[in-house]
């Protein structure tokens, strides 16, 4: 039976390595998990059960798989009194005792166990987060007490189930039950039930000051006539080495500036098609709109350069003509979608704002932050969930349905460089645009 038992272990283990290969969550994390329980004894051996404290420390290799292992420590089993005072107490006559008392004398037995454990999610991004688990452990006490009474040790696989219920990005709750099969085939089942906390380290992540929040730091450079350019784009192979660029393309960002042009002219990133992440390459900016490359929002109308152009179809060089923009750096409780009470305010500036002009729209896009092994599908939802749940606290305040469109795009459209170790709340944005209601200068309007 515990063979049988042992096969389907290996197969809830290679069933959940095979979903291993799967896309990578928002951030592959570190945790760690203490825990109190119980551990239980199936009926032979000489202990009953007690307090089991565990402690894991585990790590989200993909969106429905996790490793993790662990330590334990039961201080004080107690012993279950199977022999009796003339020896006759069947299973546990060899615990190690004398005959006269069995296993009466087994108590304050300390049974400390490691283990290792796989667990496959079933829905690693939802509140309420079910799994199951497969793995090995290794359990010893200090008495012989363990394998019906005869052997101190146990060691083999354990299977089980648990759930997690997270709170945010940071902190979780979660409950487990394990079963551990020892390879010994004298042993019974050993049982552990615990509830505990899980902490994730850069779980949510404020932003940081840091190199990667702006664009590369340009060094200054002086190019010698003696010195070879290879791609001949006015830097030096010795400069383009110390700058990160390829000496051998004279465009390495493809933004339509060379890379000297980039450097010593416009100033900007020779290694970011797009320095001031605007929706507009470097190239674009210079050579088709004359707008600065440096600045998002050349014509200071409130609406970045690249939406003007791609989207509402304004003059960037002209501040007059721009959308009204509500920019919300709305950031909800892991993976709910109800809006908090501190964004109600804007919102029920856009609601009258579409309320008062029969003809106004708004266009709602939702925006997501990248980190480092981000995924690309969990973050075009998240940001499409975001764009939809203003939409729906807009309808609940009177706006039409038929005058707002809701549009996720995960994390393509960063507004600033995305720090992919900690992450940069500018990102986790959501924009609403309205037309045919005022431009930014008329905001006030709608604030009662």
């Amino acid at each position: 039976m515990k063979r049988i038992i042992f096969a389907a272990a290996l197969c809830v283990a290679g069933f959940a390595t095979a979903f291993a290969e799967g896309e990578l969550t928002d951030s592959p994390r570190w945790y760690v998990s203490p825990g109190v329980g119980m551990m239980f004894f199936e009926g032979n051996q000489c202990v009953d059960e007690g307090l089991n404290l565990v402690l894991r420390l585990g790590w989200d290799a993909t969106e429905h798989f996790s490793i993790e292992g662990g330590v334990s420590s039961a201080p004080n089993i107690t012993g279950n009194r199977h022999g009796n005072a003339d020896g006759n107490g069947g299973g546990c006559s060899s615990c190690g005792g004398s005959d006269d008392d069995a296993c009466w004398d087994y108590g304050g037995q300390n049974v400390r166990g490691v283990f290792i454990d796989g667990l496959f999610h079933f829905d690693r991004f939802e509140r309420f987060d079910p799994y199951i688990a497969a793995g090995l452990g290794y359990y010893r006490a200090h008495r012989d007490v363990l394998c019906e009474g005869s052997e101190n040790d146990a060691f083999g696989p354990r299977l089980g189930v648990g759930a997690m219920y997270h709170l945010n990005d940071d902190w979780s709750l979660r409950a487990d039950f394990r079963t551990h099969m020892a390879w010994d085939q004298t042993c019974e089942m050993i049982y552990t039930a615990d509830a505990g906390v899980v902490y994730r380290f850069g779980g949510s992540g404020n932003s940081s000051s840091s190199a990667s929040d702006g664009p590369a730091e340009i060094i200054p450079v002086v190019q010698t006539t003696t010195e070879l350019d290879s791609d001949g784009d006015g830097l030096t192979d010795a400069e383009e080495a110390r700058l990160g660029t390829n000496p051998r393309n004279p465009d390495t960002d493809g933004d339509g500036l060379t890379d000297g042009e980039e450097v010593k002219t416009y100033k900007t990133d020779p290694l970011n098609a797009d320095t001031d992440f605007d929706g507009l390459t470097d190239g674009e900016e210079v050579k088709t709109y004359k707008t600065n490359p440096l600045d998002r929002d050349t014509d200071k109308g409130g609406v970045s350069d690249g939406h003007e152009v791609k989207v509402d179809g304004t003059n960037p060089l002209d501040g007059s003509d721009d959308l009204m923009l509500f920019e919300i750096n709305i950031n909800f409780t892991y993976d709910s979608t109800v809006i908090q009470p501190q964004y109600f305010k804007e919102l029920d500036m856009v609601a009258r704002a579409l309320n008062r002009n029969p003809g106004a729209t708004a266009l709602i896009e939702g925006h997501a932050d990248r980190r480092k092994g981000s995924g690309a599908k969990y973050n075009q939802d998240l940001s499409e969930k975001r764009a939809k749940a203003v939409m729906n606290y807009l309808s609940l305040h009177g706006a039409a349905n038929n005058k707002m469109t809701a549009i996720g795009y995960g994390f393509n459209k960063p507004k600033v460089q995305p720090d992919l170790i900690n992450g940069n709340p500018e990102n986790r944005r959501v924009e609403i645009y309205i037309k045919g209601a005022g431009t930014n200068a008329d905001k006030g309007k709608y604030a009662n």
